[in-house]
């Protein structure tokens, strides 16, 4: 893995990892809706909660994650897409590094972004509530853990901006 900025244990690894699955698994019925055959955003939950429930990382996990991004190229609806990529988002989770990089940032936030994407596209405006639910879900220590990154940077797309406004929100948790 290469030098590590600070300490991250694998029980707090696994803290970040079901967060992001707890976040992008309530997406899944958006992606059933529109390929209810293609299984790969649910395998990446799998291989996520796998992981989060005590297997060791693997590389189910990454190969997991990257066919669920696979999937959300190959479907049109915006809500499907932001699904898939939550999925392969928690399962890398189970990838995010010990080093003070922003990049790193969206392994813990991006599954959570994208829900409350989701959220704004079915209500058809945006949705700061939803920001501040998808915050309380974070408990400890996940607020620590995201303490020790720097700020998300905010970006051009809404996701981006949402990841912002979460990691904000979440940072202000005691």
């Amino acid at each position: 893995m290469g030098a590590a900025d600070f300490d991250l244990t694998m029980d707090e690894l696994r803290t970040v990892v079901r967060f992001a699955a707890d976040c992008a698994e309530e997406l899944l019925p958006e992606f059933d809706a529109v390929a209810p055959e293609d299984s790969r955003p649910r395998d990446a939950i799998d291989a996520a909660r796998a992981f989060a429930d005590g297997a060791r990382r693997s590389n189910l996990q990454r190969t997991a994650a990257f066919a669920s991004h696979r999937a959300a190229k190959e479907v049109s609806d915006e809500t499907a897409q932001l699904a898939a990529l939550a999925c392969g988002d928690a399962a890398a989770a189970a990838y995010l590094h010990p080093i003070a990089k922003a990049s790193q940032v969206g392994h813990i936030l991006r599954a959570a972004a994208c829900a409350a994407r989701v959220a704004e596209v079915k209500a058809g405006t945006t949705d700061d509530d939803r920001v501040r639910v998808l915050a309380d879900r974070a408990t400890p220590p996940l607020p620590e853990i995201l303490r020790r990154y720097p700020e998300a940077p905010t970006g051009r797309s809404r996701v981006s901006q949402l990841m912002s406004a979460l990691d904000s929100a979440i940072r202000e948790h005691d």
